[in-house]
């Protein structure tokens, strides 16, 4: 909808979003992201309050069930070993990775335009490959 957005449309947004997220989320925007913002930032609450800003109740939908995935998924990458830790998560992983990449294809188009980075398509696609390999995602990162 908003594919050739301008610079200072864009720079509007993230104001209002940041404004929005300290308002209602007690979150600081940084110029670096570090791990206690991240956390707090990738959660159903701050959806919901993300939500608040979006016109579209399609949108809020998929933005919504992107967060419930993402949350679904997270547990699988962080266990040091998740066929025992979460095995039920890990079973149903390339179900809601597929899902994942289904949404941002079908409901994010125009911000992702078909690409993903080589991070995020390993997380999508290959982790239940590591995982049944090596029995945790321990050395994935330096897998180049």
């Amino acid at each position: 909808k908003h594919a050739k957005a301008t610079n200072e449309e864009r720079k509007k947004w993230q104001a209002m979003l940041d404004k929005h997220l300290r308002k209602k989320m007690n979150l600081k925007p940084i110029m670096r992201m570090n791990g206690n913002f991240a956390r707090k930032l990738m959660s159903k609450e701050t959806v919901e309050a993300v939500c608040e800003l979006i016109h579209s109740e399609e949108r809020q939908v998929a933005l919504k069930e992107l967060m419930d995935l993402y949350l679904k998924m997270k547990p699988v990458w962080r266990s040091s070993c998740p066929a025992k830790e979460c095995p039920e998560l890990l079973c149903q992983y390339s179900y809601h990775s597929q899902r994942f990449a289904e949404l941002l294809s079908t409901k994010f188009k125009y911000r992702y335009e078909g690409k993903i980075t080589n991070y995020f398509h390993k997380t999508l696609a290959h982790v239940p490959e590591i995982i049944e390999r090596d029995g945790s995602i321990g050395a994935w990162a330096s897998e180049g």
